[in-house]
């Protein structure tokens, strides 16, 4: 059946098509009124064409962002526009149809939208999915997800669907709640992660499994968490973390190879065991494009006269030159103090002499261990802080800072590694009790003879991060499917048998009828198209994200119930 409202694309017309009569149809996206000759262009998701008509009476009423269909002859352009795929023909115009008038005063200019602020841009979301560059990274994120559903199936994953109404357990955030209707003072919840049911997918015997899952936290909103978002979740039965490192491995090399325009590091990826990432780089998720590294120098500096750093956790990044006006490193202080250290001190080498406010206090063994110790060469400048066991993550914080300020990231890069060797514990100062330093449900290594035999701190899981650019873009484990082992593992967390069962019932039950020693990982499906696009926020990839304080401008959500709704689900509202 003939479509009435177009037999081509706009974006698809090209000089092949000069004398052919056409029917085009989309948005109005310019409107050039010569008064002799009107010069139109129209939008499609293929890209623009040019028409033109000598009847400027027929454009008198048409507004900008209608949706039309046009009929007429293609002919070649005399003014050829190398900026345009169909730059060298254009329509003749013989009719046009209204079919959707824009009725207001456009609130942002289309192909202008993001320098709209983002309040006006969510409240008008499909305007803004109008402009191309905006349009165009949720058609990459399509086609992103086509290509790694490929790749899963090539390796022989199984592509399941888990439930989204499921149980509230505590996995390490905030649940979204459902009340129930028939259940009176009974929850459901939306899934954190599909992290129990990925796992009970291995007792029931799926070798491979994989999905596309969406998952739901109610944490504050920032630049790389929203409310909602996708992961890839795998999980392998009779696994290694070697083997998830592998499939890992080829799912971020092979999509950023295809689909971005930088070098991309080969498999295998760097590992770096989680006390050194923090030790040189001072994070768990280090940018590997920055060649800053972290050094601790507190043994030169134990017994000092110097009270900044007697006894201290003492740290350095040298920089091999560092050319700025003494404002800059008052800023810098003035940045890392807001951030939490208690100063910064910085050294400059000189004729072979180290120069700083701070060199009065310290002997020449201090000064001349210092220079060895950091092979420190004339022109180099020497950051250092000192404090606590804070001090590394401040450290990383500063190195970070230098690396954006002296322009010393290289941005041509997806530099991958991945992070091992997590801590299974980090004690909680607020409530003095041990807590899960990652994923309650991981293997500690060692099994329950570490559990039983070393000091909590010193227990190493087997839980890994894929970093690349210094964000975090999987997170992962070897699980624990030993019933024995779990117990002692969530009673040094503060949680005894009784709540093993009855708040992860389902793997406690499903663990004592043979479970697999099993292994996955969940790369974030939003953070991998942020990154393939160079953009700062997980919101400029999704279609409709709530703004950054959990509010959907769009659709007007979170909003009231009314009464009968209330009384329905046996909730009262408190003032």
């Amino acid at each position: 059946m003939e479509n009435i409202y177009r037999s081509h694309y706009c974006g698809d017309l090209r000089v092949e098509d000069v004398g052919k009569k056409v029917r085009v149809a989309g948005w109005i996206n310019s409107i050039r009124n010569l008064g002799s000759l009107v010069f139109i262009t129209l939008r499609d998701e293929s890209g623009i064409v040019q028409i033109i008509s000598e009847d400027a009476e027929s454009f008198k009423d048409i507004t900008r962002e209608s949706t039309a269909t046009i009929t007429g002859e293609v002919r070649k352009r005399t003014d050829v526009n190398p900026n345009m795929p169909t730059g060298e023909i254009e329509i003749v115009l013989e009719s046009i149809e209204i079919l959707g008038k824009c009725l207001n005063v456009l609130p942002f200019e289309v192909n202008r939208s993001k320098e709209a602020s983002e309040e006006t841009r969510l409240k008008y979301r499909y305007l803004d999915l109008r402009n191309k560059e905006v349009h165009d990274n949720i058609k990459l994120r399509v086609e992103v997800i086509d290509f790694i559903r490929q790749l899963m199936k090539e390796m022989h994953f199984t592509e399941l669907q888990t439930p989204i109404i499921t149980a509230s357990s505590p996995e390490g955030a905030r649940d979204f709640v459902i009340p129930s209707r028939n259940y009176k003072g009974k929850f459901y919840a939306l899934p954190q992660a599909p992290q129990i049911y990925k796992q009970l997918l291995m007792v029931s015997g799926f070798d491979r499994y994989f999905q596309i899952a969406p998952c739901f936290r109610d944490e504050d909103c920032r630049a790389d968490r929203t409310l909602e978002f996708y992961q890839l979740d795998l999980e392998m039965s009779f696994a290694t973390e070697e083997d998830v490192y592998l499939v890992g491995e080829k799912v971020f090399y092979e999509t950023f190879k295809k689909f971005g325009n930088k070098e991309v590091s080969k498999p295998p990826f760097r590992r770096i065991p989680y006390k050194e990432a923090m030790a040189k780089y001072g994070s768990d998720k280090p940018d590997l494009r920055n060649p800053l590294i972290i050094e601790e120098v507190s043994t030169i500096f134990k017994d000092s006269a110097f009270n900044g750093f007697k006894g201290k956790t003492v740290l350095s990044i040298k920089v091999d030159t560092c050319d700025k006006p003494n404002s800059w490193y008052k800023k810098l202080e003035e940045f890392m103090k807001e951030k939490g250290a208690q100063g910064l001190a910085y050294l400059k080498c000189e004729d072979n002499e180290l120069k700083s406010t701070i060199t009065k206090f310290l002997n020449e063994e201090e000064i001349t261990n210092l220079k060895d110790t950091l092979n420190i060469q004339n022109g180099n400048v020497i950051f250092m802080i000192a404090g606590g066991k804070d001090t590394f993550k401040l450290a990383g914080i500063l190195r970070n800072k230098l690396g954006i300020e002296l322009d010393l990231i290289d941005n041509t890069k997806f530099e991958f590694c991945i992070i091992n060797d997590f801590p299974m514990y980090e004690y909680n100062e607020e409530d003095k009790k041990w807590d899960f330093g990652h994923n309650p449900f991981s293997m500690p290594k060692g099994g329950l003879k570490a559990l039983n035999n070393e000091n909590i701190e010193d227990i190493v899981a087997y839980q890994y991060d894929f970093v690349c650019n210094g964000n975090e873009m999987a997170s992962g484990a070897v699980r624990n499917h030993d019933i024995e082992i779990m117990k002692e593992a969530f009673r040094i967390a503060g949680y005894d048998e009784e709540v093993i069962k009855n708040k992860f019932r389902s793997l406690y039950t499903a663990f004592q009828f043979g479970a697999p020693p099993h292994a996955g990982m969940a790369p974030g499906i939003d953070r991998i198209i942020m990154l393939l696009k160079d953009e700062e926020n997980l919101r400029e990839v999704q279609l409709f994200p709530p703004n950054v304080s959990g509010m959907d401008l769009l659709m007007g959500s979170p909003n009231t119930l009314d009464e009968k709704q209330l009384r329905e689900l046996h909730i009262k509202v408190r003032d």
